[in-house]
């Protein structure tokens, strides 16, 4: 078994193929779902809670709500909150917790991307400096950063460190969670009744 099985973080989704699913067919969508929750509970002891596919079509949303076992999926860019969707959820809400395309290390790979960790650093704490104020003037934000382990380099993992201190820096102001806790933040307190 992985060694970090049972980890304080949260091993994101990204579905069963890193494919564009535009044109593929629900039956074969479905089946692929199945086999992310399979793969996913087989490595980790347990089914993921959200689901990423990154590169969607119109049915993917909806068999992730059919599936029923996903607290959410991250399927947008549209907001820097969390939100609900009675879309095919048959009278329950379903949860979109947004991902990110700017605040992600995948822009190390882009040719507009970042040059050097200490660039993605500056943006980093730009940003959340930015949406700390935002909160502090009564509308608070959530704050996503895409991070791939595939990407992670001395220098990358030194800039991110860097980050988490300057956001710890703030107490309660932040708070540095998992998508599952912010899941259970949002059915515990936001639910639409």
């Amino acid at each position: 078994a992985p060694k970090d099985r049972g980890a304080e973080w949260e091993v994101a989704s990204h579905g069963y193929r890193w494919m564009d699913y535009s044109n593929v067919d629900e039956e074969t969508e479905r089946e692929h779902i199945a086999r992310t929750i399979e793969i996913h509970q087989n490595l980790l002891g347990k089914r993921p809670f959200g689901i990423y596919q990154g590169k969607p079509n119109p049915n993917t949303r909806k068999l992730i709500v059919e599936e029923g076992g996903f607290l959410y999926d991250s399927d947008s860019y549209s907001d820097d909150l969390p939100y609900w969707t009675m879309e095919y959820a048959s009278g329950r809400p379903h949860l979109i917790i947004p991902y990110t395309l700017t605040e992600n290390d995948m822009r190390f790979t882009s040719s507009n991307g970042w040059a050097e960790p200490a660039d993605f650093c500056r943006h980093l704490k730009t940003t959340l400096d930015f949406l700390i104020a935002e909160g502090k003037a009564g509308h608070p934000k959530m704050m996503s950063v895409g991070l791939h382990c595939r990407l992670a380099r001395p220098g990358r993992a030194a800039a991110v460190q860097e980050f988490l201190d300057y956001a710890k820096s703030y107490g309660r102001d932040v708070w540095i969670c998992t998508r599952e806790d912010i899941a259970n933040h949002w059915y515990e307190n936001h639910l639409p009744r």
